[in-house]
């Protein structure tokens, strides 16, 4: 109460841009939400939810490793990330079990690794930071890695990005027209793992998966267009990392937890309204149809 009492929505934007920690931690949020929102689509057509899952907690014990080493973070947590996926498609090619289990197995099985090793392991590493992000103590080496990263994702997801949206839609059709879908396959895996390793530092491993997919399942309510998805799903998980970081900073909150349900109070609001799928939208179709 006493914070409302003096504070403008001028001063509520303006007052935090005066940190450098904060312009920092906005920039980098942004360029994340950027990434993993331009991701999201592919990976809301796709059906890929718990892959999402199982990369963001299988990148734990690479990230311990790297720092043990003295190696970037991002190296160690990418190896892992990719060494995950191609330990889920080998069990699932050598055994009867089905995917959705593997995938459970494997990522349970790396993340309490990771917990293994962090408590056996000497080292600085801050356990809080890496399960639920640290936007706002980054440095300007960890600005520049993801900045690196996030091009490389966003540049690789443009060059592919016909043949990556008829893999995701209908592979069998994009196998048929001649298109790899094996390299599509492990190219998605690959963005995928690499937008893991760059959410690491705003949301953490935990929330890492709401990122990738919270955007994506908003913007599939909003509209049928695969273009206008994508567009829609960026700047959705670009306005709520910015208002989750705001909301974080004025109110003392967890900045991962606060940018992850900014995007769910998001997705709320389109499951609600959204013009053609929005429940209320339903309700009234049904109440036209028996009038």
């Amino acid at each position: 109460m006493e914070l409302c009492s003096f504070l403008t929505f001028d001063s509520f934007i303006t007052d935090p841009l005066t940190h450098n920690f904060m312009r920092k931690a906005l920039l980098m949020s942004s360029l994340v939400a950027a990434v993993c929102g331009f991701l999201s689509s592919y990976l809301t057509l796709k059906g890929w939810a718990l892959m999402g899952d199982a990369v963001s907690h299988s990148v734990m014990p690479g990230v311990v490793v790297a720092y043990a080493l003295g190696l970037p973070f991002s190296l160690g947590a990418f190896i892992f990330g990719v060494g995950s996926v191609a330990l889920i498609g080998f069990i699932k090619q050598k055994s009867r079990v089905k995917e959705d289990t593997v995938i459970g197995l494997v990522f349970t099985g790396f993340f309490a690794l990771g917990i293994v090793l962090v408590s056996k392991i000497k080292s600085n590493i801050d356990l809080h930071s890496i399960l639920f992000g640290s936007p706002l103590g980054i440095s300007l080496s960890d600005v520049k890695q993801t900045i690196f990263i996030s091009l490389l994702v966003v540049i690789l997801l443009s060059i592919f990005r016909k043949d990556l949206m008829l893999y995701c839609f209908d592979p069998r059709h994009a196998k048929t027209v001649g298109i790899n879908v094996l390299f599509l396959h492990y190219l998605l895996l690959t963005c995928l793992s690499l937008a893991a390793v760059v959410g690491l530092q705003s949301v953490g491993i935990i929330l890492v998966v709401a990122m990738l997919i919270t955007p994506g399942a908003t913007a599939y309510l909003l509209t049928d267009k695969f273009n206008n998805m994508t567009v829609i799903s960026v700047l959705s998980a670009i306005i709520s990392s910015l208002i989750g970081i705001y909301v974080s900073f004025w109110f003392d909150l967890e900045t991962g937890g606060s940018i992850v349900l900014a995007q769910t109070f998001i997705f709320l609001f389109a499951f609600l309204f959204a013009p053609r799928y929005g429940i209320f939208k339903l309700k009234k179709l049904f109440a036209d149809y028996k009038c």
